[in-house]
């Protein structure tokens, strides 16, 4: 099934690409929703991410396995590509004169996080990781995604996806470990952060 998808993607088979969607938007929404932390975003991100696979479905291999590495790695491209035009916004709002009036969207996205002093500091965690080490937590850890898939996603070596792996367990680990618990002995405490997937397809 998935060489006949494959195939019918290459071609540019509008049913195989409400196939496509149907099978990995959820997946694409919750990597984005990972990468950006905002649910709005995340829509954004996986209208863009199929508007690039229809534009890029001629790359399609006509042999492989699931379309799902493809699809989150095109999605982690587009999320770098609208947090750099978010930036650029950002930049430009700041210029205007001061007494226009901006919205300030930060309370409805406060709104949409469940405030909870653990969620809290895990999101102030990851936040403090590297851009590549959250792609690749983001793939590897709640994706589901093996080093080989996700090195297809990303477009690097497996043994860089190995390593930003590792030092992103490490960083977490350090993180999110209360204050109270600091010199604890390794051990005494559960791994910083579970595999959570979704499933491969």
């Amino acid at each position: 099934m998935d060489t006949n998808l494959r195939n019918r993607v290459r071609a540019g088979d509008h049913d195989a690409f409400g196939d496509l969607f149907d099978a990995y938007a959820r997946s694409v929404y919750n990597h984005a929703f990972r990468l950006t932390g905002d649910w709005a975003s995340a829509e954004d991100v996986v209208s863009l991410t199929f508007l690039d696979a229809w534009r890029l479905r001629g790359r399609v291999d006509e042999e492989g396995g699931s379309l799902r590495p493809w699809l989150l790695g095109i999605a982690t491209n587009v999320t770098r590509n609208t947090r750099r035009a978010a930036r650029r916004h950002a930049a430009a709002v700041a210029r205007l004169p001061r007494d226009e009036s901006v919205r300030d969207f930060a309370d409805e996205v406060a709104g949409r996080v469940d405030d909870t002093a653990q969620l809290a500091l895990v999101r102030t965690a990851l936040a403090r990781l590297r851009r590549a080490e959250r792609e690749v937590l983001a793939l590897c850890v709640w994706s589901g995604l093996d080093y080989r898939a996700a090195a297809d996603a990303l477009g690097v070596p497996v043994g860089t996806v190995r390593s930003r792996l590792s030092r992103a367990r490490t960083k977490l680990a350090r993180y999110t470990e209360p204050p109270g618990e600091r010199g604890q002995l390794k051990g005494d405490r559960g791994p910083a952060v579970r595999p959570i997937t979704e499933g491969n397809r």
